[in-house]
C-alpha cells in the first residue's frame, strides 16, 4: 500500500480496540476508500448448491442445519460429541416433561445433557437463560436430537457461559484464559432470544449475545440453527444477535460447524461476533441477518454507533478467520461489510474464503474495493479460493 493510502486508512478507520470511519469525520464511499490490498483480486470459481429432496416418513426425522453441499474437512476436535451414554436427560417422553426449568437445571449441573420429550420435534419456551456454571465439571454438552427448539420467547438470552462471573463459580486465577468449561451446542435449534439491555458478565462494550453469550473456555456449535435473535440495536462495538464470543482459551477457535444463521439483528455481527476471537465456519449458512447500529466504530459524533457486520464482526489484535464450504447471503449492514466486518489494530489477523459462496451482502456504507460485501484491514489480503463473492 501506498504511504498516502496508509494514511488515508489510518485517520478513517484506526482506533485502539476497533476499526472504522473516525468519529465526527465525512464517511468514505465505497468507490472513494482507499484500496488496503495489494496484488489482484483471487480468481473465483462458483460453488453450487444442491439441495435434497423432501423424504417423508412416518416420524420426524431430525433436523439438518448448514450447507448440506459443503465439502470442508471436519477436524475431530470440531466434530458432534458422542451423546449415546448422557450424564442426564430432560424430559420423561412427553412434550410437557420438557420445561425451562428442567433445562436451567440440567445446563447448570452440566455433563453430557439430551432430551425425551417424544417422537415430534417441541420448543420449550425459556423463561430464563441456562447458565453453565465454572465448577460442575469440563465439559457442557446441549444435545437437542434434532427436535429440539429452545426459545427465548423475545424476552431472554438462551445460554450464557462466563468463566469470570463470580454468580457461575470463578475456578481458577485467570478466569479470562481458562481451559473450561468446555461447551458443545448440537443438533438443536435457538431461536428468538434477546439479550438487549442485558449486559450481564460482558466486557469491551458488555451485552450482545442474543442466544449465546460465551466468555472463557471453549465453545462449539455443531448442527444448530439460530433463529430471529437480537440483541442491542446500538453501540460501536456490541454484537452477536446469534454467539458473542470473547477469550477463548488460549486464543483456540470457535467451531461452527453445519449450522445456519438466519433472521439475527443486532448493532454489530447479525450472526456472530468476536473481540479477538478466532473463527472457523465449516460447511455453513448465514443468512439474512442484518447489522443495524449507527455510526460504525469509533462512533462518529452524534451517534450510538454500531452498524458493521451483517454477519459477521470480527475485531481484536491477533485473530483469524476462516469460512468454508459455506453460503453467506443476503446479510446487510447499515455501515461496513454487510457479510464481513474484520479489523486486526495490530494487522496480524487473517481472513480465508473457501469453497464457499458470499453474496448480495450489501454495506451500506463502506467496504473493501475488490472483496464485495467485505470490510478487511489485516495482514496481507484476504485469501480467496474456489470461492464466490458477488
Amino acid at each position: 500500500m501506498s504511504r498516502g493510502a496508509v494514511a488515508v486508512v489510518a485517520v478513517v478507520l484506526l482506533l485502539a480496540g476497533c476499526g472504522a470511519p473516525a468519529a465526527g469525520g465525512p464517511l468514505p464511499t465505497l468507490a472513494s476508500l482507499p484500496d488496503p490490498t495489494t496484488g489482484a483480486s483471487s480468481a473465483s470459481v462458483p460453488v453450487t448448491t444442491t439441495v435434497a429432496p423432501t423424504t417423508t416418513t412416518t416420524e420426524p426425522e431430525p433436523a439438518t442445519a448448514g450447507n448440506p453441499a459443503g465439502n470442508a474437512v471436519v477436524p475431530p476436535e470440531a466434530a458432534a460429541v458422542d451423546t449415546a451414554e448422557p450424564t442426564r436427560v430432560i424430559g420423561t417422553g412427553t412434550p410437557a416433561s420438557c420445561t425451562s426449568d428442567a433445562v436451567v437445571a440440567a445446563v447448570a449441573a452440566g455433563g453430557v445433557i439430551t432430551f425425551d420429550c417424544g417422537p415430534a420435534p417441541v420448543t420449550i419456551d425459556m423463561t430464563a437463560t441456562a447458565k453453565v456454571r465454572n465448577d460442575t465439571g469440563p465439559r457442557t454438552v446441549l444435545d437437542g436430537g434434532g427436535l429440539v427448539t429452545l426459545s427465548g420467547s423475545g424476552r431472554h438470552r438462551i445460554v450464557y457461559q462466563n468463566t469470570c462471573d463470580r454468580a457461575q463459580g470463578i475456578t481458577t486465577s485467570h478466569c479470562q484464559d481458562q481451559d473450561h468449561p468446555h461447551l458443545v451446542i448440537q443438533n438443536i435449534t435457538l431461536a428468538d432470544g434477546d439479550s438487549t439491555g442485558d449486559s450481564t458478565g460482558g466486557d469491551s462494550g458488555g451485552g450482545g449475545g442474543g442466544a449465546v453469550f460465551v466468555r472463557g473456555g471453549r465453545v462449539k456449535v455443531v448442527n444448530t440453527t439460530f433463529r430471529d435473535n437480537r440483541c442491542d440495536p446500538a453501540g460501536p462495538d456490541l454484537g452477536g444477535a446469534g454467539m458473542r464470543v470473547l477469550s477463548q482459551f488460549r486464543g483456540a477457535p470457535v467451531y461452527v460447524v453445519s449450522s445456519t444463521f438466519e433472521g439475527g439483528r443486532c448493532a454489530n455481527g447479525g450472526a456472530l461476533s468476536g473481540i479477538g476471537v478466532s473463527w472457523v465456519v465449516l460447511n455453513s449458512v448465514l443468512r439474512g441477518n442484518s447489522a443495524i447500529g449507527h455510526g460504525a466504530n469509533p462512533a462518529r459524533a452524534g451517534t450510538p454507533g454500531g452498524g458493521s457486520g451483517g454477519a459477521i464482526y470480527a475485531d481484536g489484535n491477533e485473530f483469524t478467520v476462516r469460512i468454508a464450504g459455506s453460503v453467506v447471503e443476503d446479510n446487510e449492514a447499515a455501515e461496513g461489510g454487510g457479510a464481513v466486518f474484520f479489523v486486526s489494530n495490530d494487522r496480524t489477523g487473517t481472513l480465508r474464503v473457501e469453497g464457499s459462496v458470499l453474496r448480495r451482502n450489501p454495506s451500506a456504507g463502506f467496504e473493501t474495493p475488490g472483496y464485495k460485501g467485505i470490510f478487511f484491514l489485516g495482514a496481507a489480503t484476504p485469501s480467496v479460493s474456489g470461492s464466490t463473492i458477488q
